[in-house]
């Protein structure tokens, strides 16, 4: 099946599983929720969405593995995602669940598709917007079947920028803040909505000039950083190394403030 084809096909069951997700949104009773981890929270809704993804696309590309947040089917490890000639699903099936339980209308559908350690497709559906941001290798990157592209500013003083806060693994907390600090003199603002894939989704289409997050995993961004790409955006790890899907860090934006912002991540 060609690239097209099968992102048709993604964008499909991302726009079916966000459909069950809307619907529990107004259903939805916090005595279902689940602590995984610190800060970490799942329930009944994610594990049923990642299963409708995974059992969709079993059916639609049978040779393919899934590396997902849920673990509802069977895992390829880290080491098996890096390098290998197979085809690989990343995919979150609501990213942004904390949203999603407060009652915060901003969470998306995330899918992303890798062979042979690069990624060749990715749709991020952030449900209840009903705005459904894709890509395929070879292609621009599209909102609503609209080309979108990265900002063209060039100064991060003209720049509004995201982050995500960590809820665990505190370590790199004195020097975010020492980044956050700067950020908020010397660009337009920072904004903080609460899931990687949306804010990688605003970055590929220019509502954000720049991204950076850590402590994330390869499902919450796959999809959404390869977006970026196919948007004209650059993306490194926060010392400009192109493993960013699985180094837990994250630094994307358009091309003008890239360097900028990877040399006031790193400051001393």
């Amino acid at each position: 099946m060609h690239l097209n084809k099968l992102t048709e096909k993604v964008i499909e069951v991302s726009k079916s599983t966000g459909a069950f997700i809307r619907e529990q949104y107004f259903l939805f009773n916090e005595e279902n929720v689940e602590i995984k981890s610190l800060n970490s929270l799942v329930s009944f809704v994610d594990v049923t969405a990642e299963k409708m993804i995974v059992e969709t696309l079993k059916n639609i590309f049978p040779e393919a593995g899934f590396l997902t947040e849920e673990n509802t089917t069977e895992q390829r490890n880290l080491q098996q995602t890096q390098g290998y000639d197979d085809w690989l699903w990343i995919i979150d099936p609501l990213d942004g669940t904390t949203n999603f339980i407060h009652g915060i209308p901003t969470f998306a559908v995330s899918i992303g598709l890798m062979h042979n350690g690069k990624m060749k497709l990715g749709v991020v559906y952030e449900i209840m917007s009903d705005e459904c941001f894709s890509a395929f290798e070879g292609s621009q990157s599209i909102l609503n079947g609209k080309p979108i592209h990265v900002s063209e500013r060039k100064n991060l003083a003209d720049s509004l920028i995201a982050t995500g806060f960590p809820y665990e693994k505190f370590d790199f907390i004195p020097q975010y803040l020492k980044t956050l600090s700067y950020l908020m003199q010397h660009t337009r603002g920072i904004r903080r909505i609460g899931s990687a894939a949306v804010d990688l989704a605003y970055t590929a289409c220019g509502r954000f000039d720049g991204f950076f997050e850590y402590n994330l995993n390869a499902w919450d961004i796959a999809a959404g950083a390869f977006i970026v790409q196919q948007a004209g955006g650059q993306l490194s790890n926060f010392t400009g190394g192109d493993n960013y899907i699985f180094d837990r860090e994250i630094l994307a934006s358009n091309r003008f403030i890239h360097q900028e912002m990877k040399t006031i991540i790193n400051l001393p």
